[in-house]
This record gives structure tokens, C-alpha cells and sequence, in this order.
């Protein structure tokens, strides 16, 4: 660990995630990583520059991007930093993405349209050591990657399976929870979250259909009981919440009684209000960097991120993180 370095951009919404993976990787392991800083300039003609602020020569550099950031400005700034990165002599360069922008549209489903999940991967893989990333939109995005190049794709449900337990007073009888999907893609990530739960939690599946002409999806079936039965929903990303909003509606017009949400993700862009009338308790985590908003609870993944780094660098298993471990989520 004496060759790393961590980077981000101190006017960024990622340097305090930054710091904590910094502190964490001290508390437990007792060595400072250093954490410096990026440089971000625009010129008048809204062209991005940029500078790291100490020498990076045969160092192995982690970058902390901010995934708050417009959506195109976060993929050029990858570019243009992996080159100034590997311009300085920096010995592997790693981006580090609690949040991979772009990850919605890894299959063509109509004529005419690209593949921007490989088109990310395709622009920013060349150079690089490794990705970090969670939960990703789907599994199989990784394939776009290079073999020589891993995606780590951490898990959520360590952390949120412990801040369960812990707040156990808070969500009734835990172990006679319906883990709920909100759609079809999201049945193994349920599964995980089940079999890893130490519990045998059922699994209920929601039938999403989308207008042809309108686009818009809307929760038409459930698959599974939950009459009578509380039930916790999991999904990668809250964008607007409509979706959510319709699961939590099918869910009560077929008896659930209390209902719960969990979405790794938590962009919310339509507001979290009707979401908050929808649910008994809404949570995300903060690889949208959001340190506090109310009434959403933010559950901390730093921790994760911190041993994905810690283990990648010194050759351990990255693969122990997908094991229920207290630390994961202090």
C-alpha cells in the first residue's frame, strides 16, 4: 500500500467519501494513504482542464470520481484524467465509480440505438489497472470489460442486511420479510440479498410491462404471496421513483402490509415525496454522496469500497466482500 494514492476533486461531492475511505483503510489497517487533490478548470468555452496537484510517478492512483456530476461531464473528465495520469508517469491508474453512469442501456432494445454501457467501456477501459463499482444495473456489463482489466462490482447487501439488524425494532419481524423486485431483471439480486440474509426469505416478483408508445413502464402482475406480510423492496437505482411507486401500490392492492424500500442508487429526480407517501421507509445508500436527507435513510458504503481497495492492492480476495461482516457498514 506504499506506492497508492487516493484522488479526487476537493470541490466535488466525492471528497468526503474519499476521506472516508481514507480514514477507514487508517482506523483498521493503521496506514495513511494519502488522499490528494484534483484540479478541475473550465475554460470560457466550457472545455475542461485539469492538473493533480503532486508528483504521481510510480505511484498506483485511485480516483474517487463524483457521480453527481452531468452525466457527460463525469465520462469526459475520465478520459481526460486517465491521460493526464498516465502523461505523469503514474505506475496503474484505477478508477473508483460508486455509481457507473450509463449503465441503463447495455442491450439494444429497438433498432438505431447504442450499447452506452460498451461504449463507456470501450473509451475508458484502454490503460486502466481496474473499475470499482456497485451494484451495477446488470451483471453482465462486466463482459464489455477486458479480461486484463477488472470490474469489481461490490454488493450492497452486506451493509443493508446489517443496518436491518441493527435497527431490527424498526422493520417488525425480519425474518418473516418478503423480499420484493421490481421487475424481472432484478430476481437474482433478490436472491442474493435472501440467501445471504441468514434467513430463508420468500421472494416476490413484479411484472413490469412498458408502453410501445409511450415508453412509460407500469407494475401490471405480482408473482409471489404477500398478504398480510411485510415487504422490502430492492432495486439498483431511484430515478424518478415512479416505478417504485407503482410496485408499492400492486403490493398493497394484494394485502402487503408494511412496505419498504431499498435502492443502492438514490438520484431522485422527481423529489422523494411521493415516494415517502408510498412507503413505510425509503433508503439509499451514499454512492450518490448524499450525507443526510431526510426522511430517506442513507446507509453507508465507504466501508466497502475501502476493503475492495485495501484487498485489490495488497492481493487479497475482493470476492470476501460479498460475505456478511459487521465492519462493512459502521
Amino acid at each position: 500500500m506504499d506506492k497508492v494514492i487516493l484522488l479526487a476533486d476537493p470541490k466535488s461531492a466525492s471528497w468526503k467519501f474519499a476521506e472516508k475511505i481514507k480514514n477507514y483503510i487508517s482506523s483498521k489497517y493503521s496506514i495513511n494513504v494519502p488522499l490528494r487533490e484534483l484540479s478541475i478548470k473550465m475554460f470560457a468555452s466550457l472545455e475542461q482542464d485539469m492538473e493533480t496537484m503532486d508528483n504521481v510517478r510510480r505511484k498506483d492512483v485511485f480516483f474517487i470520481h463524483d457521480s453527481t456530476k452531468k452525466p457527460s461531464d463525469w465520462w469526459v473528465e475520465l478520459l481526460i484524467l486517465k491521460d493526464a495520469l498516465l502523461s505523469s508517469s503514474a505506475e496503474t491508474v484505477s478508477f473508483v465509480l460508486p455509481n457507473m453512469l450509463y449503465s441503463r442501456k447495455d442491450w439494444k432494445d429497438r433498432s438505431h440505438v447504442p450499447i452506452t454501457a460498451r461504449a463507456l467501456a470501450s473509451s475508458i477501459s484502454p490503460g486502466l489497472k481496474r473499475i470499482i463499482t456497485m451494484d451495477l444495473h446488470s451483471a453482465s456489463i462486466q463482459g464489455f470489460y477486458p479480461e486484463s482489466m477488472p470490474l469489481d462490482n461490490l454488493p450492497s447487501y452486506p451493509s443493508v442486511i446489517n443496518h436491518l439488524k441493527r435497527n431490527s425494532s424498526e422493520f417488525g419481524e425480519l425474518e418473516k420479510i418478503v423480499v420484493v423486485t421490481p421487475d424481472v431483471g432484478g430476481a437474482k439480486r433478490a436472491a442474493n440479498f435472501a440467501k445471504n440474509a441468514g434467513s430463508e426469505y420468500p421472494i416476490a416478483i413484479v411484472d413490469k410491462r412498458r408502453d410501445p408508445i409511450t415508453g412509460k413502464t407500469k407494475s401490471v402482475n405480482l408473482v409471489g404471496d404477500v398478504k398480510e406480510k411485510d415487504c422490502l423492496i430492492l432495486d439498483d437505482i431511484i430515478d424518478s421513483g415512479g416505478t417504485l411507486c407503482d410496485a408499492a401500490a400492486l403490493l398493497k392492492e394484494n394485502g402487503a402490509r408494511k412496505i419498504y424500500c431499498f435502492a443502492t442508487h438514490g438520484l431522485f429526480t422527481k423529489g422523494s415525496e411521493e415516494l415517502c407517501r408510498s412507503f413505510d421507509k425509503v433508503m439509499t445508500s451514499n454512492t450518490y454522496y448524499r450525507e443526510n436527507f431526510p426522511p430517506i435513510e442513507i446507509i453507508d458504503m465507504s466501508s466497502i469500497f475501502a476493503e475492495a481497495i485495501y484487498q485489490a492492492q495488497t492481493g487479497g480476495s475482493v470476492s470476501e466482500l460479498f460475505k456478511i461482516k459487521k465492519e462493512y457498514s459502521q
